[in-house]
């Protein structure tokens, strides 16, 4: 395993990062201080140090929570709101991979591996974020077509995004949306921009990784296979 590699999934800091600290001299395998990026450890065999604490793999977490209104996606809130963190219960320490707001609910990934957690939320990788959203009126088709070609929102324009009318009667309609970034409150404000507001959103897929059924303020550990998936994003 690459030196570098390997200090990320110790939680030691990203991949991106990892490298300037080896580069830094900052780095000891086996005694040594090694400064050169294609090193190669065994995690078994090897013993690697930073800053004179010895550095070790972590076992990681990767858990999938259904999110309800009213929490906020932080671990700590300085006035006192309920967290996500309130809703585990397990004795590993985990982070939120990016954030929904407090009041929409749905799939949010927990994990304390940082490399995946860097890569998640890097705008350059462009996961697919689905939702489902209750609007006030109809979308039209000219609306539709806006979302297809991104709406300019705080200033700035964002990539392509997808608008599906699943259901809709005099006043409302309930829709999918798919976008690829993670701008503050980028859904509720695309709509407000046509006009058409939400009044209920709740993100149900990450890529490929589905809430499904899983109960409001429930969690699960992600299988091998989800767990394989988002590394390959």
């Amino acid at each position: 395993m690459r030196l570098q590699k390997f200090l990320a999934e110790a939680g030691v800091a990203s991949r991106r990062k990892a490298e300037e600290l080896i580069v830094m001299g900052k780095v000891q395998v086996n005694g040594k201080v090694i400064t050169e990026l294609g090193t190669k450890v065994e995690p078994q065999k090897d013993i690697v140090f930073y800053e004179n604490k010895k550095v070790q793999l972590k076992n990681f977490i990767y858990i999938m929570l259904h999110k309800p209104e009213g929490y906020v996606t932080t671990v700590k809130d300085q006035f006192q709101r309920p967290t996500v963190m309130d809703l585990l219960n397990i004795s590993e320490r985990v982070y939120p991979v990016g954030r929904l707001d407090y009041d929409t609910s749905g799939l949010l990934l927990l994990t304390n591996d940082g490399d995946l957690t860097y890569h998640l939320t890097h705008p350059k990788h462009n996961i697919e974020k689905t939702y489902e959203a209750k609007l006030f009126g109809i979308p039209s088709e000219a609306d539709i077509a806006r979302f297809q070609r991104g709406i300019v929102i705080d200033g700035k324009k964002t990539q392509p995004a997808k608008l599906e009318i699943l259901q809709k009667d005099k006043k409302y309609a309930t829709v999918h949306i798919v976008i690829h970034e993670g701008r503050n409150r980028q859904v509720r404000k695309m709509c407000d921009a046509i006009q058409h507001p939400v009044l209920k959103l709740k993100r149900i897929a990450t890529g490929t990784l589905f809430l499904k059924d899983l109960p409001k303020g429930s969690y699960r550990y992600l299988t091998q296979k989800e767990i394989d998936y988002l590394k390959k994003q």
